[in-house]
């Protein structure tokens, strides 16, 4: 938190404060004062605010937020300023004809949906204001100096596909392996599948074959979550010719979230890894997961959205709110990673048996793990990974019916990190142990 109160962002949220408290003085001092009564005059009023408003954010934001660069009037006027405008203009469409939309359809309170709608325009707008506006005159080498980190970017470039990417950009150290940590001797990997007669066969094959391959000790838990097809009768005779394949009828009630919960309950290695069973992700992923982790981290999580990352096929509709939903939990988390709502990650046993006991019945599930992971204060290295849609089968996944579920999760975490004085974080869980012990 307090990573927080020093950083950039929070100065943008308070100058971003004083000039709309300069805009509501400016309005009423117009429309009061100077007797801005018509209609008419009272848009001019509204307009004449705004901008001497904008411009206040502006000079706050180059003296307070962003100093240094270039300081001649050429460059302040027809470049950062414009761009600033450009910049604030982006942030209000996007709130007014794709944000607030969005979560209307999810049917979201309109008060939350405000308050969603105010976070995510300050985002966007300071996302570009610190990429493109106030580092617009800054000159950037031709080759800067590599600068790695747990993201596993190198110099300060703005690449794509992370124009929706991380808002708090905070210098960190890169996290190290932990001495005395014990490597992982067997890797348990849990698959999910509800009526993937048509992909689990050729999903477990190539799961089955690349560890092989890769000599590495292995399981593959497949929770079979109320399938009406013949998903049961395949993983029957798969576990048959594969000795390291077990699949387990879920015992919950049908739901994606109770089907991982099942499966978190019944597997036997060192680490686990969630797998999607359409197919969606790749092989070569979970092995470079692997290896990472035995580097000493708690977890691995995977980005899409990062420089090496890729997606294939990705539904328009499903990209956007994908990225909203990443860039609302990266503010208010005050966190870098920003590929939360992906299933795909890695953890070591002792974190999942340290956020236990999970709560999410659906597939606010992908984000309670990786953020009460988080939260309690477990390690973690990203690294990009490559998706591709299922070419098989149809999505389980229900956006209409998780948005407020994904909030609630979301909701609940954040309590948990601002109230509980640390109660559930893993250094009190270790101190509570020895005295137990």
């Amino acid at each position: 938190m307090s990573g927080f109160l020093s950083s950039k962002a929070l100065k943008f949220l308070i100058g971003g404060a004083v000039a709309a408290g300069l805009n509501l003085v400016l309005i009423f001092l117009m429309i009061e004062k100077l007797d801005f009564s018509s209609a008419v005059l009272r848009n001019t009023a509204n307009a004449i605010s705004m901008e001497f408003s904008l411009i206040a954010s502006f000079l706050i934001y180059k003296f307070w937020v962003w100093p240094g660069g270039s300081w001649k009037i050429k460059d302040l006027i027809c470049k950062q300023l414009l761009l600033y405008h450009f910049s604030a203009g982006v942030a209000l469409l996007l709130r007014i004809f794709i944000i607030f939309p969005v979560l209307d359809w999810l049917e979201i309170n309109y008060i939350i949906n405000t308050l969603v709608g105010i976070v995510a325009s300050a985002t966007i707008n300071y996302i570009i204001s610190d990429s493109l506006v106030f580092n617009s005159s800054v000159p950037v080498p031709r080759n800067p100096a590599p600068r790695n980190n747990k993201f596993g970017h190198l110099g300060n470039g703005f690449y794509p596909p992370e124009g929706l990417g991380p808002a708090l950009l905070q210098k960190s150290k890169p996290l190290v392996a932990k001495e005395g940590y014990g490597c992982s001797n067997m890797l348990s990997i849990i698959i999910p599948a509800h009526n993937e007669e048509g992909c689990i066969v050729s999903t477990v094959n190539a799961i089955a074959d690349t560890m092989t391959a890769e000599n590495i000790h292995y399981e593959i838990v497949v929770v079979n979550d109320n399938s009406r097809d013949r998903t049961g009768d395949l993983l029957h005779r798969l576990s048959l010719d594969n000795d390291n394949l077990r699949y387990i009828n879920n015992y919950y009630p049908n739901g994606f979230g109770f089907a991982i919960r099942c499966g978190l309950e019944n597997f036997r290695g060192d680490a686990v890894a969630i797998v999607m069973a359409d197919g969606s992700d790749s092989p070569a992923d979970i092995v470079r997961y692997y290896y990472q982790l035995q580097k000493g981290y708690d977890c691995v999580f995977g980005s899409r959205f990062i420089k090496g990352g890729r997606v294939v096929d990705y539904p328009l509709h499903k990209l956007i709110i994908n990225r909203l939903a990443n860039l609302f939990i990266q503010i208010i988390f005050g966190l870098r990673f920003n590929d939360f709502t992906n299933a795909f990650k890695i953890y070591r046993r002792e974190v999942i048996e340290g956020i236990s006991p999970l709560i999410s019945h659906h597939f606010n599930l992908t984000v309670e793990i990786p953020l009460k992971a988080v939260v309690r204060g477990y390690s973690y290295s990203v690294m990009p990974i490559f998706w591709q849609n299922r070419q098989t089968g149809v999505s389980k996944l229900k956006i209409k019916e998780m948005g407020s579920r994904y909030l609630f999760i979301v909701l609940c975490i954040w309590l948990e990190k601002m109230l509980s004085r640390g109660d559930y974080h893993r250094s009190n869980d270790k101190r509570m142990a020895r005295i137990n012990g």
